[in-house]
């Protein structure tokens, strides 16, 4: 369908300087940017969760920004038609719209071109990771603490996702707030849930956040209930957001990209910097998913250290006692945050490392390259099989990374023979249970493990 829409939500007014951003496609490719998330939002509810494939199937989109005196409007054509009804488009998709609209715009012009920020200095890049929070209005410090950040994959089979929108209802009934990858599955199932917790509840203000990056939108567009809706610009500013404004983690079954955000998370709290750091994180699924978190149980203890496990909490099948231990280790995280006059919003006094910090381009040298052994300290050993897991994500479901596969091949993962054979048991676990994909689909790995 063609369309044009005008803001809604919670797009400021652009000045002249911001329009010509978006208006010049040459200026680090924003235009082009805009126009991939933009197709990605428009095209929320669709099984295909491949980027080029979907990109493809929509070569003749296109969005055009029109320029007025008092702002824009956004001229949209051959748009799928899953976004309108009745030939209006639907209001929380046109909000999301204008939410990526805001953030991309914030970036190229805040974050990236007048050099208020180093990106290559990690002070710089934890206040870029703020400011671009603050412009989307996510941060509120009159808010006492109640954000549970809930992650889980995308492709999870009904019994689990049913689980996820039981522990969502707990937590809504608890008076907690729900913040995701924003996308279907394990990120919808807890909003969901909790919107019938606040619901029962009387409460009318309940936050659904939502945190993508352009890199992983496609795959994952956010789903219906995320109200507010960020885009942060690329998967570790995406992280570093997650765990300076979680209260606490709930982690739900998934695959390699969860996997991925147990590391991340595992290898900051590790850090013997952040001894002090109080941030309860939780493992819980349905009974039929014990097996899984036996599996990731096993390859954490057996190749990082017994450490790591002792910083995680398994609940199994039981959605109540998941809500009632997040609502007292959140009375934790309030006096530790009190006491050390920490905010409630964003937790400043959390170190993360400059290695989990700068992106990481995934190419077939850069993974070939990394150190994947133990003989180092922990928290790095966490932040190299992090960065293994970000680029089996990136080879399944991104595009630069599907056309890189498509031109060269399997990645290659090499390093010492327990690491690596852990890593290949998990993997090939993931990919028997259908993991790495949608359900009803044939998974071809993207990687090869090397001995």
């Amino acid at each position: 369908m063609d369309a044009s829409v005008g803001p809604r939500g919670s797009l400021e007014m652009l000045s002249q300087s911001e329009i010509q951003v978006l208006l010049n496609s040459e200026q680090g490719g924003v235009h082009e940017l805009f126009r991939k998330c933009a197709l990605a939002i428009l095209n929320s509810g669709s099984h295909n969760d491949n980027a080029k494939e979907i990109f493809d199937l929509y070569r003749d989109f296109d969005v055009t920004v029109v320029r007025h005196p008092w702002g824009i409007r956004l001229q949209i054509r051959n748009a799928p038609g899953g976004a309108f009804v009745d030939g209006q488009m639907i209001r929380g998709i046109k909000e999301h719209l204008f939410a990526v609209l805001r953030d991309v715009v914030y970036t190229a012009h805040e974050v990236d071109q007048n050099g208020r920020f180093d990106l290559t200095n990690s002070t710089d890049i934890t206040n870029a990771v703020f400011h671009v929070l603050r412009n989307a209005r996510v941060l509120d410090r009159k808010i006492k603490p109640n954000l549970v950040v809930c992650w889980g994959g995308h492709s999870i089979n009904d019994v689990e996702y049913q689980y996820t929108k039981k522990v969502g209802y707990e937590l809504g009934l608890r008076a907690m707030d729900v913040c995701t990858g924003c996308g279907p599955g394990a990120m919808k199932g807890p909003m969901k849930g909790a919107t019938i917790g606040h619901a029962k509840q009387r409460i009318s203000n309940g936050r659904y956040i939502g945190l993508t990056e352009p890199g992983i939108i496609a795959a994952e567009p956010p789903n219906a209930i995320v109200n507010q809706l960020v885009i942060m610009p690329d998967i570790e500013k995406r992280l570093e957001a997650f765990v300076r404004l979680a209260h606490g983690v709930v982690v739900f079954p998934g695959g390699v990209g969860t996997t991925e955000e147990i590391l991340y998370l595992l290898g900051i709290l590790l850090d013997p910097r952040n001894a002090e750091q109080v941030l309860p994180v939780i493992l819980t699924g349905p009974q039929r998913s014990a097996e899984y978190f036996e599996q990731i149980r096993r390859f954490i203890e057996k190749a990082v250290g017994p450490a790591a496990v002792e910083r995680l909490q398994f609940i199994v099948d039981d959605p109540a006692a998941v809500a009632r231990a997040l609502v007292g280790e959140v009375s934790r995280v309030r006096a530790r945050r009190r006491a050390s006059n920490d905010s409630y919003s964003f937790n400043w006094l959390l170190s993360v490392p400059e290695d989990f910090q700068h992106p990481f381009e995934v190419t077939h040298e850069s993974m070939r390259g990394l150190a994947l052994h133990r003989d180092q300290p922990q928290h790095l050993l966490l932040a190299n099989l992090r960065r293994a897991f970000s680029g089996i994500v990136a080879g399944n479901v991104k595009e630069k990374g599907v056309s890189a596969i498509e031109r060269h091949g399997p990645f290659e993962l090499t390093g010492d023979k327990v690491v690596m054979d852990l890593l290949d048991e998990l993997l090939r676990s993931f990919v028997a249970a259908g993991r790495m994909k949608l359900p009803g689909s044939t998974y071809k790995p993207c990687y090869r493990i090397v001995a």
